[in-house]
């Protein structure tokens, strides 16, 4: 027993040192950063909506495993650990701020890749596809993690489906916050973002569906470029985790 907890102390310093920082992140976006860094040239990239629940590791994944020249990291909210964590990167700034706000969007310029995890479905005025059309001019790749409404024909707006409906597509109950009383102050105002409720992005607005996406996205001068269906989302029936790249097929002006 001596013997074993001697070897134990020995070991530990190893162990906290093979410890993997990125464990905790979805292997599935971590691929899509592979596949665009490696076989599309990304070099650049804006992580938009990238700190809630992750902490920038989707951002410090990118700079650690990839050659990046610029990142940004955009959020409404920042912590400590994402402060502190910063540091070690030169080449990234910090931006905070609402990504669908036209400011937000000129600080950063031209990319060669936009990140969306997780958070199209959340964009309300400007709308999703609009967010998209933002951001058009300004990226030469999109790298989409969606959650997809996949029992619709067309993309639909979940709080326009009623109360009962809405809890029945969303990860959340109505005991959950922000989702106390959300039907009875929709139009009240949200005092941190300073809109209606029922126009925040902390709560599930959209069931988009791929073909709507894809649609936009041709529309848009961007080819797809991957594309994997990565399962149900959760318990929810009618949402699955999509995973796409579009590329722009014309050179940037």
């Amino acid at each position: 027993m001596v013997f074993k907890r001697l070897v134990n102390a020995a070991l530990r310093p190893l162990r906290k040192a093979t410890v993997d920082p990125f464990a905790r992140l979805k292997l599935e976006k971590l691929k899509l950063i592979d596949f665009a860094c490696t076989e599309l040239g990304v070099k650049s990239f804006a992580d938009l909506g990238g700190v809630w629940n992750v902490d920038g590791g989707y951002t410090f994944y990118a700079l650690d495993k990839h050659m990046i020249d610029r990142a940004f990291l955009v959020d409404t909210d920042f912590n400590e650990a994402v402060s502190q964590r910063r540091m070690q990167y030169p080449q990234l700034q910090i931006i905070q701020g609402n990504f669908g706000d036209e400011r937000v969007a000129q600080q950063i310029g031209h990319v060669g890749a936009v990140f969306f995890f997780d958070t199209l479905l959340h964009q309300v005025k400007p709308d999703w596809d609009n967010v998209l059309e933002m951001y058009a001019l300004r990226a030469d790749c999109f790298i989409i993690y969606n959650q997809q409404f996949v029992n619709a024909v067309h993309t639909v707006r979940l709080l326009d489906l009623g109360e009962a409906e809405y809890f029945k597509n969303v990860p959340h109950r109505p005991s959950e916050e922000p989702y106390v009383a959300l039907f009875q102050k929709l139009d009240e105002i949200n005092p941190q973002h300073q809109r209606p409720w029922r126009d925040v992005h902390n709560i599930w607005q959209w069931g988009i569906v791929d073909a709507d996406l894809e649609r936009k996205m041709r529309q848009l001068g961007f080819a797809q470029r991957y594309y994997k269906n990565c399962g149900r989302f959760g318990n929810l029936p009618n949402f699955e985790d999509h995973a796409f790249i579009f590329q722009r097929t014309e050179q940037h002006s």
